[in-house]
């Protein structure tokens, strides 16, 4: 039987104290622990929680907003997670409430699972697109990539955050100024001088995780993929846009499976900002 909670119990910000707590609701919950990204959200972005009187979050999200500071152009809302002990009795219903009242008029977006996406329609969540999660190990074949790849250098920074600004619809400097240090690897496709696309395989648990991926075209989003694997002996996993279809056909193709489908929900906005047909996949599904 779960077991009761107040619901007055008080919602709080989460730090970097909290990483383990967080881990471990994770690990509750069935999910792995993930304590990377969990470290990036919470640097990046904010955190909020409920805590357990006997040790413990009883519950916990995660806000990355985007723009500029004093007027945010978007929130990605993550990591929601109420304790199995705590579950189906409106504690997610309230942790949400709290943050969207919060963001007041800032435009919000997140993935849901199946599982979750009733209380984000309850709360005025509507499906505005979906995206597939893939992973397995990259078996190289077929024919070589036309778009030439390379290592990013420090000097790629100011076009890398111009590109992403353009594509992705909002400034993500905080985020992207942040890759370097978090990422294993971070590559840009280029032609003749000019940078086409950009991407980051980054470590979550056994595997590298692809994201951002933002790309010209679907050959470039290839070539960046391709580049990523042949650099690590992890298996890859990613969230690809389900509307670019053909990449998601090519990865199938080279190894990777379905693993889960997300549906992309907006609250505020009818679709999300920037030009889709460039971004591919999102650092992590939990910053939106």
């Amino acid at each position: 039987m779960p077991t009761p909670f107040p619901a007055s119990a008080p919602i709080r910000r989460l730090t970097l104290r909290d990483l383990t707590a967080c881990a471990d609701l994770s690990e509750d919950r069935g999910w792995p622990r993930e304590e990377h990204k969990w470290g990036f959200l919470l640097t990046a972005g904010q955190g909020y929680g409920i805590d357990d009187p006997d040790g413990g979050l009883v519950a916990a999200c995660t806000v990355t907003e985007y723009g500029p500071q004093e007027r945010p152009a978007l929130a990605g809302i993550g990591m929601v997670l109420v304790a199995e002990r705590h579950a189906r009795q409106g504690v997610g219903r309230r942790l949400m409430r709290h943050v969207v009242s919060g963001l007041g008029t800032v435009p919000l977006t997140l993935h849901a699972t199946p599982y979750g996406r009733p209380l984000y329609e309850e709360l005025g969540f509507k499906v505005t697109g979906g995206a597939e999660m893939v992973r397995g190990r990259f078996v190289p074949g077929g024919p070589e990539p036309r778009a030439v790849t390379r290592t990013a250098t420090a000097e790629d920074l100011t076009t890398i955050l111009r590109l992403d600004e353009e594509v992705f619809g909002a400034d993500r400097t905080h985020i992207v100024t942040r890759l370097p240090a978090f990422a294993d690897q971070l590559r840009i496709a280029e032609e003749d001088g000019r940078i086409t696309g950009y991407a980051a395989a980054w470590p979550n648990m056994d595997t590298h995780v692809v994201g951002p991926l933002i790309a010209r075209d679907t050959e470039t989003a290839k070539a960046l993929i391709g580049s990523l694997a042949a650099r690590t002996d992890r298996p890859l996993r990613t969230d690809i846009d389900v509307r670019h279809e053909d990449l998601l056909v090519w990865l199938k193709e080279r190894g990777l499976s379905a693993v889960a489908p997300n549906a992309v929900m907006t609250y505020g906005i009818t679709e999300l900002p920037g030009d889709w047909t460039r971004r591919f996949a999102p650092l992590t599904v939990a910053a939106g």
